[in-house]
């Protein structure tokens, strides 16, 4: 069964507009008009002030008015605006009182200041929105990439956890996993993404991969999936539109198991009865966006009672001036002495352990049976 998630993609921008409430769109050129004529009089008003009381009415009583009309203001007014200011400034030097130290620094100071919003202003125009709505718009696609990762509820026999990290603590990062029941919940799907990029950069295309791929667990037979996301990301066009993904499909009667790799760091399982962990190294395919009509292979197994099965991002592993190996070694003792313990989260132990610690996105998803 083929599902077509481009219209999955392309519905979501209009409903995450909705919610938020906070995009506004374009204001009518006569309403930006009549709002630059009010500010640009307050402004005048202002500057006449300074230059009547220049004792009383200090030059730094502007700063407000520049960081509103910056916010709020359509690009082209604002620059309009501020040059009207910057004149009125100028013009004010003359009756400043105070040394000419004190003047020429409060002068740079309201300059700077309108250069930076001015700045600000060019980023908001991107954005499409005023005043303080886009921060709410970031937050937003944000929460909605958490949403998409948080672990259903799981059968009695089994636990599982995730743990995802961003570079450097932002607030967006370039791995996200979703997560779903399938086949009335004997089954549970996860994928996990490693998008190209880092930060906000990152962040807007996880956000539309995450929708789309989260709509396409249990909606495809486990085969299909990264076939249908590579194809996915092939027609997006994207110049740095690749990905990795890891997709896992369990079965929560049997555990048994199937793993697509589509260039991916290989999943690893642990067997209880050994105390060991395996690299599943089969089935490894190419990275998603970059050809059209690629083929996944599926590693199969069967997690038994206290086995464990581990899938985790690139960030986990590799670090500057080491190598693979070492790495994977690092992340399996960290996970072996956590799975000894019992008690101790396995998914915190590794994310903990990199070596790329927070100049990496890290991410890794462990279920444990029994």
């Amino acid at each position: 069964m083929a599902t077509d998630v481009s219209v999955l993609a392309r519905k979501a921008p209009a409903s995450l507009t909705r919610r938020l409430g906070g995009t506004v769109p374009a204001a009518g050129p006569r309403r930006d008009r009549v709002v630059f004529v009010v500010l640009a009089l307050i402004a005048l008003a202002f500057v006449l002030l300074i230059m009547g009381w220049p004792t009383r009415v200090p030059v730094v009583t502007l700063a407000p008015l520049v960081l509103l009309s910056g916010l709020y203001l359509p690009h082209r007014h604002l620059v309009g605006l501020y040059i009207l200011i910057g004149i009125g400034v100028a013009a004010t030097i003359p009756r400043l009182s105070g040394t000419a130290m004190a003047e020429t620094l409060m002068v740079s100071a309201m300059f700077a200041l309108m250069a930076m919003m001015v700045i600000v202003a060019s980023s908001r125009v991107r954005v499409g929105s005023t005043g303080f709505h886009g921060e709410n718009l970031f937050v937003e696609l944000r929460d909605r990439i958490a949403r998409s990762a948080r672990l259903p509820g799981l059968p009695d026999g089994w636990t599982a956890e995730s743990a995802v990290r961003s570079a450097n603590g932002e607030g967006f990062s370039g791995d996200f996993m979703v997560a779903e029941l399938t086949h009335n919940g004997r089954h549970l799907e996860v994928a996990l993404v490693d998008v190209s990029g880092k930060g906000k950069e990152a962040g807007t295309r996880s956000l539309l991969l995450s929708g789309a791929l989260g709509a396409l667990l249990g909606s495809l037979t486990p085969g299909a999936f990264l076939c249908e996301a590579n194809r996915y990301l092939v027609r997006q066009g994207w110049e740095e539109g690749f990905a990795t993904a890891v997709h896992v499909d369990i079965n929560l009667d049997t555990g048994d198991f199937t793993v697509g790799n589509a260039g991916h760091p290989a999943p690893v399982r642990f067997s209880y009865g050994t105390g060991t962990w395996e690299i599943l190294e089969g089935g490894r395919g190419p990275v998603l966006g970059i050809m059209q009509g690629v083929s996944f292979a599926r590693t199969e197994g069967t997690l038994g009672m206290g086995d464990a099965l581990m899938i985790y991002s690139d960030g986990i592993i590799e670090s500057r001036g080491h190598d693979l190996t070492e790495g994977t070694d690092r992340m399996l003792g960290a996970a072996s002495e956590a799975m000894i313990r019992r008690g101790d989260s396995v998914a915190d132990a590794v994310v903990s352990q990199a070596r790329s610690g927070e100049a990496d996105d890290r991410a890794v998803f462990v279920i444990v049976r029994g």
